[in-house]
């Protein structure tokens, strides 16, 4: 019994000189004192070896020095929130805040808004499709049956598990699940990302965004379609821009044609982004196919209609004066930072 009390005075004396500054000193206190394993919890199992006759007076101490223990636990707790309550009001809420760094869209955004809302006002509604595709979508709806020397033209990602199953290689794929819905008139824009097997360079890249155009009605001719895409060229680069259209190749158009605005990165005098030629194309475009109208079960003999395709980097590229396509998929905060104010 002795001991005991001999003990209970010296934890009492520990207890009242445990320096406690802090959250975390107080809970080191909680820890050792008053925790499942404890000192007042291992104390009190010493009530098993007391003499029967002093239970009743080793019962009394142990119960005052729990209650001691706990006091202090608690007073030292009220002092740890009142000085935390006081670095609170501290804090001078007039000062100014941090400044925060402003975000901005991507280029690459901008430039797909940007070609969109043109589009719109000449009544282009917009449709998305998905980017893991089929190949019926992706190629034999669009006039490249298997084996067709022009699938060539494009090196395709096939997925692994379904040879059938590629990473699309334009946005094409969305206007034929367009015209499989049969609702007639169509005037869609398809933007999206697009995939191919290409060497990344400042010219090109294994993924990139396209925007195509699809109008299908009775009586579209050529002309609608050069008329159409005059409007675009000149709202997105001004009145002052040169263009031409050249003859070109595409199995889903017959006629089709490439269009070229003049170079905007050296003004036509040739540089790497040009080829030294002073022209840049933009966009593919021609006369959908009738083998294509065919196999969407539109006829060909009523409908006519007109699409066209383009990369949104290489717009981007003229528009803010890129030279390096690279660029746009590296996130580089330095290069991104210069979009904000293009919101």
């Amino acid at each position: 019994m002795e001991n005991l009390l001999t003990k209970l005075d010296a934890y009492k004396k520990e207890i009242a000189s445990t320096p406690v500054a802090d959250a975390q000193q107080l809970e080191e206190f909680r820890i050792k004192w008053l925790g499942t394993k404890g000192l007042v919890k291992a104390i009190m199992g010493e009530m098993k070896t007391v003499a029967p006759e002093l239970k009743k007076e080793a019962g009394q101490a142990l119960n005052e020095f729990k209650i001691f223990a706990e006091t202090t636990y608690e007073t030292l707790k009220e002092a740890a929130g009142g000085a935390a309550s006081s670095s609170t009001a501290r804090i001078d809420l007039s000062l100014p805040g941090d400044e925060m760094p402003l975000g901005s869209r991507h280029p690459v955004v901008l430039m797909k808004n940007r070609i969109v809302s043109i589009f719109q006002r000449l009544g282009f509604a917009v449709a998305e499709g998905p980017e893991i595709e089929d190949d019926w979508h992706n190629f034999g709806a669009l006039n490249l049956p298997e084996h067709h020397p022009a699938r060539d033209m494009q090196d395709t990602f096939y997925v692994q598990q379904n040879p059938d199953w590629v990473l699309r290689t334009h946005t094409s794929s969305v206007q034929i699940r367009e015209m499989e819905k049969g609702k007639l008139p169509i005037r869609m824009l398809m933007p999206g990302r697009v995939y191919r097997n290409e060497t990344v360079s400042a010219r090109s890249h294994c993924f990139f965004h396209q925007v195509e155009g699809l109008y299908i009605d009775e009586h579209v001719s050529f002309a609608d379609l050069k008329q159409t895409l005059y409007f675009f060229v000149k709202e997105m680069y001004g009145k002052d821009v040169k263009v031409r259209f050249r003859p070109s190749y595409f199995p889903f158009t017959e006629p089709s044609a490439e269009m070229d605005v003049t170079c905007f990165i050296c003004g036509g005098s040739g540089c790497n982004i040009c080829k030294k030629t002073g022209w840049v194309e933009i966009l593919g475009c021609g006369m959908v196919h009738p083998n294509v109208l065919s196999n969407c079960n539109i006829d060909p003999g009523k409908y006519t209609g007109f699409a066209f395709g383009m990369g949104i980097e290489r717009p981007a590229m003229l528009k803010y004066g890129v030279n390096d396509l690279r660029l746009f998929s590296e996130n580089d905060v330095r290069f991104l930072k210069q979009f904000t104010s293009a919101i």
